[in-house]
């Protein structure tokens, strides 16, 4: 029985101290870093489509007025790498109040406008070339990696001072980061609203027309630190 005992012993021991190396004194965190930029660029996508009665007849007035307005976008100086086309569709459908069927044909093309002050300029030529329908507008930076890592600083920055905070009180210090775990969410620029201003003044008046609220994007990180106590 003697053996046993000792035996048990002996295998328990190392299990023991195993565990007292683990029971490290620690505390864990999180922090937060946000940052607001005014945005420099916008992409917009918008359409051109019609309707007929001929499938044929359909598609070569949409093709029509796609090469028109493609070939204002090359003329306004927009890059070739900075457009293109997303969507291309040819439907028939049915009017149940004529009770007939047409077809529907449609393109989409996406901008990316590197220049914000020429954004009225580019919205109007296109509409003057036959587009006639815009379904988004997105403002976003082109220093967007830049603000990301600011934004990762601050977090850290964040955490380590709640960290401090709490340990002060109880007259300890905080020693390295054990772990570091990167929290921050799919990044998703603050919606932009566009904003139609009337014209101020008579004709002739030289103040611009405001047809945009550009805002701001909120770029931000969040972590989740372990700092060892000491």
């Amino acid at each position: 029985m003697k053996k046993v005992v000792v035996i048990a012993f002996v295998m328990f021991a190392p299990l023991l101290q195993a565990q007292e190396k683990l029971q490290v004194p620690q505390i864990s965190v999180s922090g937060e870093g946000k940052i607001n930029v005014k945005p420099d660029q916008v992409v917009v996508n918008f359409g051109i489509e019609n309707t007929g009665k001929e499938a044929t007849e359909v598609k070569k007035i949409n093709d029509e007025t796609v090469a028109k307005v493609l070939k204002f976008i090359k003329e306004f100086g927009i890059q070739s790498s900075d457009f293109k086309t997303t969507d291309v569709s040819l439907n028939r459908n049915y009017d149940y109040e004529k009770k007939k069927y047409n077809y529907r044909a449609s393109q989409s093309v996406t901008i990316t406008l590197k220049d914000l002050s020429k954004y009225d300029n580019l919205m109007m030529g296109l509409v003057d070339n036959g587009i006639n329908s815009i379904s988004n507008v997105e403002f976003k930076t082109s220093k967007l990696e830049e603000y990301k890592s600011d934004a990762r600083k601050l977090a850290m920055k964040e955490a380590k001072h709640k960290a401090e905070d709490y340990v002060s009180v109880l007259n300890q210090k905080i020693g390295k980061a054990l772990t570091i775990n990167d929290n921050t969410q799919a990044y998703f620029p603050q919606p932009m609203y566009k904003m139609a201003m009337a014209d101020a003044g008579l004709p002739g008046n030289a103040t611009p027309k405001e047809t945009i609220a550009i805002g701001e994007i909120e770029v931000v990180a969040t972590v989740a630190v372990s700092f060892i106590l000491e």
